[in-house]
């Protein structure tokens, strides 16, 4: 059996439980990151010199990042409606998936590490306030591709790429900030709001 290691709070670990959850893919979790055992252990280095959630066992193949072991278990494990396989379609989900990984992350750090996590270190109000305007600028690219498609990010169906963005979509909606209106992205919201996996998992760890 798929073994998971890593803590369900992680956004990081909950992309892969929610994309298992898609795929009907039984696994067995292990607590490990801040609050449980150490990524930090000649164990857990072993597996990811990183140190850090989530990283998986499939039989003999270990595997971190979690975007690359959410392709992973879709090639392997799911079909092409979540991960297709003609190359422009893949592309599409791809594109989104990284888009989401690098501009949206780094979008919404800032603001979510001061009003979030409380970091001392992110109490800037001057950046506070720039880093809330980068994410709503980010934000609003989203708006609009799902304006576009009118339904998922990639198209008309949902796919993988709505796992790390659906996460992201969570994030926007739980941190306490002033929000300009996304019509688009908040029906998106009531969409995978209505998928099991989301349900299980989308909502920052809880159901």
């Amino acid at each position: 059996m798929l073994r998971i290691l890593g803590k369900a709070s992680s956004i990081n670990v909950r992309k892969v439980l929610w994309a298992c959850a898609e795929i009907g893919l039984p696994f067995e979790r292990e607590e490990w990151g801040s609050g449980f055992q150490s990524t930090h252990s000649a164990e857990f280095l072993a597996l990811n010199p990183n140190a850090m959630v989530p990283v998986i066992q499939d039989g003999d193949f270990t595997l971190w990042e979690s975007n690359t072991i959410i392709r992973y278990l879709a090639a392997r494990y799911g079909d092409a409606a979540l991960y297709p396989t003609e190359a422009r379609a893949r592309a599409m989900v791809d594109q989104w998936i990284d888009w989401q990984a690098s501009d949206l992350n780094s979008s919404w750090r800032y603001a979510f590490m001061s009003l979030i996590r409380h970091s001392p270190s992110h109490q800037d109000p001057e950046a506070l306030g720039a880093g809330c305007v980068q994410w709503s600028r980010h934000m609003q690219i989203l708006e609009r591709q799902l304006a576009s498609t009118g339904a998922y990010v990639a198209g008309s169906g949902f796919s993988l790429a709505d796992i790390p963005i659906g996460l992201s979509v969570n994030r926007w909606f739980e941190t306490p900030f002033d929000r300009p209106s996304l019509p688009a992205v908040s029906d998106y919201y009531q969409r995978l709001s209505r998928r099991p996996g989301f349900r299980l998992y989308g909502n920052n760890g809880t159901p």
